[in-house]
């Protein structure tokens, strides 16, 4: 598989990256080998294997990691009572990612 310059300046643009050319070309390189790598993984026949419900350690089928209790909601008075800024019943925050 061969990723584009192009592609990989696209995905730079969706995670507000800006790359420099030599960047681009490695990344190509990177993503590239990233996704011959995964073609090959999806060349394995994996019909015969069971899916995987907890990998931390063995577990029956119910198992948690605590009982789930209903509570009331906290309610949107009491969220924002410690919010330095709030305003129309919503946190106000600085704008933090411009796009040029």
């Amino acid at each position: 598989m061969k990723i584009t310059e192009e592609q990989v300046r696209y995905v730079a643009g969706l995670a507000n990256l800006q790359l420099t050319d030599a960047e681009v070309k490695r990344f190509e390189a990177d993503l590239d080998e990233i996704l011959t790598h995964i073609e090959k993984l999806n060349e394995i026949d994996t019909a015969g294997v069971e899916p995987m419900a907890q990998v931390l350690y063995a577990a029956g089928e119910t198992a948690t990691l605590r009982e789930d209790i209903p509570a009331p909601p906290l309610g949107n008075r009491d969220a924002l009572a410690n919010a330095p800024r709030a305003g129309a019943g919503y946190f106000k925050v600085p704008k933090v990612i411009e796009r040029s």
